[in-house]
């Protein structure tokens, strides 16, 4: 057997369990639903099951690994790039994406987060995300930026994350028929938040001669 087919498998096993998780967690709530039936909805033994998560708190904690682990991804390409307003864009619309990517996992987080926020990785969830809102700010504003420029950095990356999770389209229609008379599409979402975000960071970015202060006294 091909070694990449095997791994591709896997992978795609993976991602079918978190997905069948996340649509019974969403129709009988997280406590209600047990191994036994995320096995029997996906039609395989709850020994097959255990090869990749031998819990619902694996499969939880998967989702936020995952997440993270895209993070990472573009903090380091972030890192590979020219600074400047260009990168600082496609940064943010690279982060935009990886949050619309994530709606149902960050609901599934916030509905359960009494649940979720007990688990030991629960707790340390923010101070794991710490670090690596830290790294997209540097890579935004550039090293060693005033706390005003640092701070709008910050703050358009909250406001993606938090205008995305609550307009996406397929988010409950109920709670948003009193907020917006229509739901805009992903790619109108996407347009809009991305707009806003570059303006917040656009006074945030350096100057050539901020730059070039904080690179003599990186040396």
């Amino acid at each position: 057997m091909d070694e990449h087919a095997h791994v591709g498998r896997r992978g795609d096993t993976r991602a079918r369990i978190q997905q069948v998780a996340l649509e019974l967690f969403a129709e009988q709530g997280y406590e209600r639903t047990s191994l036994r039936e995320i096995a029997e909805r996906l039609g395989v033994t709850k020994a097959a099951l255990y090869y990749h998560f031998k819990s619902k708190e694996d499969i939880v904690r998967s989702f936020t690994e995952d997440y993270f682990a895209r993070l990472d991804a573009l903090i380091a390409w972030g890192r590979e790039q020219p600074p400047g307003a260009e990168t600082s864009r496609a940064l943010i619309d690279r982060y935009i994406s990886i949050v619309l990517e994530s709606g149902e996992v960050f609901r599934f987080l916030e509905r359960n987060q009494a649940t979720v926020h007990g688990t030991e990785d629960g707790k340390y969830r923010f101070t794991q995300f710490r670090p690596r809102l830290s790294a997209l700010m540097d890579i935004i504003t550039g090293p060693g930026a005033p706390p005003r420029s640092r701070i709008r950095a910050a703050a358009a990356i909250f406001a993606v994350s938090t205008s995305c999770m609550f307009f996406m389209k397929d988010a409950p229609e109920a709670e948003l028929d009193a907020v917006l008379p229509a739901l805009p599409s992903h790619e109108e979402l996407r347009e809009i938040v991305l707009e806003f975000a570059t303006d917040l960071t656009g006074n945030a970015l350096p100057s050539a001669a901020g730059r070039a202060t904080a690179s003599s006294r990186a040396t």
